[in-house]
């Protein structure tokens, strides 16, 4: 099973030595999505990264980044979010309709079905689908390796998205939520949870 790690949605002061102590503790698949910001400061945090990692990141929004720096690949927001002119690298996208997921799938290197549960880190959005059809879901084929659970996964419920045949999982606000970005220093329970986490999938 697969972990991803999305960003936080603004940046902060500590973003690129937690970035960086998350890579060396082995991330293998870090989105870059900051979707209300401009681009230059995406650019900026890449810049304190080491370039070793940027084959690690996958970009929400600012496509271009993706060639600048040799990034990973691009994910689209939505299954008809149309792809940079001529883009022939990795791609992802997200569904928020599980009729949609045949479609992706066939499209893209992996697919995130949202919401699952409540987001931790957009309030806002909210659980979409009850497991019954999650689980008629998965009896019909539509969630599998391909199809990444996104939307409030922590490591309470990480072995029931297993179960239900999910490729991977992706979490946000389980991670970051340990972590004060107005006066936080010490991020030793941020890294701690990420390996916990990392035992879960493993």
């Amino acid at each position: 099973m697969k972990l991803i790690i999305m960003t936080k949605p603004t940046f902060f002061v500590e973003e690129d030595k937690i970035l960086t102590t998350l890579f060396e503790e082995g991330l293998e698949n870090l989105h870059l999505s900051k979707p209300q910001s401009e681009p230059v400061y995406s650019e900026r945090l890449l810049t304190l990264l080491s370039d070793d990692y940027y084959r690690r990141i996958t970009v929400h929004h600012h496509f271009y980044l993706r060639e600048e720096y040799g990034l990973r690949g691009i994910h689209l927001n939505t299954p008809t979010e149309e792809q940079p002119y001529g883009y022939k690298g990795h791609v992802s996208c997200s569904c928020q309709k599980l009729e949609d997921l045949k479609w992706a799938k066939k499209h893209t290197d992996y697919v995130f079905l949202e919401t699952i549960f409540d987001s931790t880190s957009i309030p806002q959005n909210k659980q979409s689908y009850t497991m019954e059809e999650l689980h008629e879901a998965s009896r019909h084929g539509l969630i599998d390796r391909h199809v990444y659970a996104c939307g409030g996964i922590n490591a309470d419920n990480i072995r029931q998205m297993r179960d239900l045949g999910f490729g991977g999982v992706v979490v946000c606000g389980d991670l970051w939520n340990r972590f004060n970005i107005q006066q936080g220093q010490d991020f030793k329970e941020l890294i701690a949870h990420f390996q916990k986490l990392q035992r879960l999938v493993s």
